[in-house]
């Protein structure tokens, strides 16, 4: 596997003409009587665009990403970027972060600065994702991503390393742990209560096993139901138009903002950076990758191949934790279990010193 350096070099006539494009956005009414039910508001996301606009300095983050050593492979001909931080530890165990949706490697910028002392550090872009890209052909899933992570750190040189993900992410580093368990040392997943709810929206005949007497099964319903009638249409064009939504994000700087933004409000409940938000969005926008992440959605939700579940030890570190987690999640006897009050989604920008500490914890017994 040839592997070759990679920095991140945006020429400045894509920084110019995005400022432009964002100074010439045509902004919508805010719908009378809507009040945020319909969208994010047209205040906000002004605010927000402004601020990218005059104030983010894009060359600072590029900076501050170059820090950690980059490179780009080919694998099952696809174009790879991945960052690797190697500990000051040669004894470190080796560990791949694989990102979600919508996000980017760049979610673990702060997280990679808090274990790299612990670990040896792999973070690549998903496919069609960030510098991940151009995708070259279809079917690209969260398993044929997987059999490219286990080539990924084949190619490296390690022997055992630990997986862990969020998201896409999660599915994604469950699958390696299936796939490839005479090498991973241990799988660990973050997930939050919508998180939960949301995938479990998708698994057949679910619904029919709760009991809407029982006051947990209950809420799991209201929460399905209410990801149905009101949190699923981003997700349900991106499975079933991906180009449609495509030609809105690769042309509007605004409309891939507030694309990305909008999850990002939903999902959290502790500050995240902005600057770090930003940044991820910026990386969706230079690279024009928004078509291609949808695309991602598309192929997964038109795939059967799920992988097999993984047969190595699994730890789940749930954020904003409720009674609904743990029977949705239905852990493995013996799997690590931690529950925190505060975080959702992105608990890498929310609370990253907590999730550090709970992957030290997970793969100290492991090492």
């Amino acid at each position: 596997m040839r592997i070759e350096p990679f920095t991140i070099a945006i020429p400045q006539s894509d920084v110019d003409d995005l400022a432009d494009r964002l100074a010439r956005t045509r902004w919508p009414d805010a719908l009378p009587g809507a009040a945020g039910r319909s969208g994010l508001p047209v205040e906000y996301l002004r605010e927000l665009a402004a601020y990218w606009e005059r104030s983010y300095d894009w060359r600072a983050a590029e900076a501050e990403l170059n820090e950690f050593p980059q490179f780009t492979t080919e694998i099952d001909g696809q174009r790879i970027h991945f960052a690797h931080a190697r500990s000051g530890n040669p004894d470190a165990l080796p560990l791949l972060l694989t990102h979600g949706y919508p996000s980017s490697f760049a979610e673990f910028s702060t997280l990679v600065r808090l274990l790299r002392q612990d670990f040896h550090l792999v973070v690549p872009s998903l496919p069609g994702f960030g510098f991940s890209t151009p995708v070259r052909e279809p079917g690209w899933t969260m398993t044929r991503t997987a059999r490219a992570w286990a080539e990924l750190m084949r190619g490296l040189g390690y022997e055992r390393y630990g997986v862990h993900g969020g998201d896409v992410g999660a599915g994604v580093s469950g699958v390696v742990g299936g796939l490839d368990g005479e090498h991973v040392v241990g799988v660990h997943v973050v997930t939050d209560p919508l998180t939960a709810a949301n995938t479990a929206t998708f698994l057949p005949g679910l619904a029919d096993r709760l009991d809407p007497e029982d006051p947990v099964d209950k809420l799991v319903l209201d929460r399905m139901a209410e990801f149905r009638s009101d949190g699923s249409g981003y997700l349900a064009i991106q499975n079933s138009r991906p180009q449609t939504i495509g030609y809105l994000l690769n042309d509007s700087p605004a409309g891939q903002l507030c694309w990305i933004a909008e999850k990002f409000e939903e999902w959290t409940d502790l500050p995240y950076d902005r600057d770090q938000l930003l940044t991820i969005v910026s990386l969706y926008w230079f690279t024009r990758s928004g078509v291609t992440a949808a695309g991602f959605l598309y192929e997964q939700a038109h795939s059967t191949d799920w992988g097999a579940p993984p047969a190595v030890p699994q730890g789940f570190a749930v954020f904003g934790a409720d009674p609904t987690v743990r029977k949705l999640m239905d852990p493995p006897a013996g799997a690590y279990w931690a529950e925190y009050e505060r975080g959702k989604h992105f608990p890498a920008m929310e609370a990253p010193e907590v999730l550090a500490a709970d992957l030290r914890t997970f793969f100290g017994d492991l090492k």
